[in-house]
């Protein structure tokens, strides 16, 4: 009798971890992996999580852009890294979506700070592909929870190359717009391109909601700001997207520094492109 109790446990245990990845194409979904994601690196270890839901590609920001399966297989374990989802959504093609929250390194020292993270689906479960963290140096005030999910589904039944190379082309083209726009009019160009309740995620701040909170950041910090775009991929749903690259701000302190970035963008109505989030890292020098 013993024996079968334990056994039963067993098959609950391992039934419930392979359950935790698993995309039925909701929010929800996405929200329940990334729940499961920290309960296991706290568990078990960054090591041991990062590697289960690391895509083969997937990069991680540490500060530069690194292999996420490279990086953890020699960097330090942990077992105090904390976080948790408060911003969370997915393409109506129901197989791509991005999280985003606050994150803790408990310890001797602690360190405190924002995070975005990018998901696609593969064979069924959720595997990150890009993460992103934001040093803040202080706790972050606690956020309303935002998990939207799809307004409807729609995915390709046919979808080419060629085809996948043009969705692409046309979010690279509109933040090559964004960064012409940033080198004639400054980061007020940022305007033009946000969402009405888009979010910002900056080291050292609180998250900026809203675009008029935002663009008062903008105009009360940076001077000057120029972005070079690595990568860009949008969902195949046709509604999101996110590019990644490196921004370089001149302040209004005469001081100059680089970021790695990721936006998230979102298709509006009218077909054009706006951005959803922001997060912004300190490169290293």
């Amino acid at each position: 009798m013993m024996k079968k109790i334990i056994y039963t446990v067993l098959v609950a245990t391992i039934s419930v971890s392979a359950f935790a990845q698993k995309s039925d194409g909701t929010t929800k979904s996405l929200v329940n992996a990334e729940k499961a994601f920290a309960e296991e690196a706290v568990k078990d270890g960054t090591k041991a999580a990062f590697n289960k839901y690391a895509a083969s590609d997937a990069l991680v920001f540490r500060p530069n852009p690194v292999n996420a399966k490279t990086f953890y297989a020699t960097a330090p374990d942990m077992k105090n890294l904390n976080w948790a989802p408060t911003f969370a959504r997915v393409s109506r093609s129901g197989n791509w979506g991005f999280t985003s929250g606050n994150y803790v390194v408990n310890g001797e020292k602690k360190a405190y700070g924002h995070y975005l993270s990018v998901w696609r689906v593969e064979n069924g479960n959720w595997k990150f592909i890009l993460d992103l963290g934001a040093e803040t140096n202080k706790p972050l005030n606690k956020s309303t929870a935002s998990f939207v999910e799809p307004k409807d589904h729609f995915i390709p039944k046919y979808t080419t190359d060629k085809e996948l190379k043009a969705g692409r082309e046309v979010i690279l083209t509109t933040e090559k717009t964004l960064n012409t726009t940033l080198k004639s009019y400054g980061a007020s160009a940022f305007a033009g391109f946000l969402n009405k309740d888009a979010q910002l995620m900056f080291p050292g701040t609180e998250t900026i909601v809203g675009k008029e909170n935002i663009q008062a950041f903008n105009n009360r910090m940076i001077d000057k700001i120029s972005l070079k775009t690595t990568s860009a991929d949008k969902a195949l749903g046709g509604d999101l997207a996110y590019t990644f690259g490196v921004a370089t701000i001149d302040y209004k302190t005469d001081l100059r520094e680089s970021f790695h970035y990721v936006f998230i963008w979102e298709r509006q109505s009218d077909g054009n492109w706006n951005i959803m989030s922001q997060i912004f890292t300190l490169a290293e020098r």
